[in-house]
């Protein structure tokens, strides 16, 4: 039977992943809310969904289901607003009845979890989240090779991603709202870092800014310097060159790990798993947000031979 879902923030950039996602693995949506009613993108996956741009009537209507029809009611409420609002739409859509999948980041700080993980215990809900990098068939290789391997590793991450001036002014570059570049933009590959080469030992944040950072984080099994920005400016020649505003990388021992492609059907490989059962939880989740939380609040080091290169040549 096809599940009933609802979305919170349907009007967001990530979004029309997960409407995708919903779409794809078969199910419906059934509702959807937002504070802005540019949503014409709704009439693409279906002509019957009940739209809101209040989030206490999309409440209400959710609950109205729940107490009517069993087929009606609402069984996943997809979290795609804003970072700083995950925890409490998590709740929202716990206390409806229904199972959560949110978007990164879970939460912007740890100690948020405490709350969502007793909320699950009362509820006999589950909260979900969306860490498509683990299902990325390259990646997946890549941990497969690794786990027949022993001793440190080397690895550089470099993620740039340009973004306009828009970004700043938007929810995005008010770090409390957005947990800053660590959590809005580096999230993903903190949890790849983790998930490749094990526990934490000791970080260095090296720069910190509105627009970028860099550090050096060592790990279980690695040594990594690591570099995220959301500006153009720090894009390397090649891809500037080649009219790119994005660049990933990563290199494991000297050798670039490529990923680039792929990327656009992740959302919908998280949800099959995530329906199979096999989802991401908050016990999956917890590491990367401590981890973005510590360097968030970490003291600037003076650059040594652990800093990024692009760190060391262009600032």
């Amino acid at each position: 039977m096809p599940k009933n879902f609802a979305v919170i923030g349907v009007g967001g950039y990530i979004a029309p992943r997960h409407l995708r996602a919903i779409r794809d693995t078969g199910n419906q949506l059934v509702a959807a809310v937002d504070p802005k009613d540019s949503v014409g993108l709704l009439d693409q996956y279906s002509f019957d969904v009940k739209f809101f741009t209040e989030i206490e009537r999309f409440d209400r209507h959710l609950e109205k289901l729940r107490r009517g029809p069993k087929e009606n009611r609402v069984h996943y409420v997809t979290v795609c607003s804003p970072n700083y609002l995950h925890d409490a739409h998590c709740r929202l859509a716990l206390r409806v009845g229904a199972d959560v999948i949110c978007e990164k980041p879970l939460v912007i700080n740890p100690w948020n979890f405490d709350a969502l993980e007793e909320l699950e215990a009362e509820t006999k809900h589950r909260i979900h989240t969306i860490l498509q990098l683990r299902v990325h068939p390259e990646l997946i290789k890549l941990r497969e090779s690794l786990q027949n391997s022993s001793g440190m590793h080397d690895v550089e991450l470099t993620y740039i991603t340009s973004r306009g001036p828009w970004y700043q002014v938007s929810w995005k570059g008010h770090e409390d709202k957005s947990g800053g570049v660590a959590t809005n933009i580096g999230v993903h590959f903190f949890d790849l870092l983790l998930w490749l080469f094990g526990s934490v030992n000791g970080i260095k944040v090296y720069h910190s800014d509105e627009s970028c950072m860099s550090g050096f984080i060592e790990l279980e099994h690695a040594r990594v310097h690591w570099f995220l920005s959301v500006d153009k400016n720090d894009l390397p020649f090649s891809a500037k060159a080649g009219g790119k505003t994005t660049y990933r990388s990563i290199t494991v021992d000297g050798k670039e790990i490529e990923f680039s492609e792929g990327f656009t059907d992740l959302h919908t490989r998280v949800y099959e798993e995530t329906l199979a059962g096999r989802g991401f939880g908050i016990k999956d989740a917890r590491p990367s947000i401590q981890l973005t939380h510590a360097i968030r609040t970490a003291e600037i080091s003076p650059k040594d031979d652990m800093a990024h290169p692009l760190l060391k040549n262009a600032r």
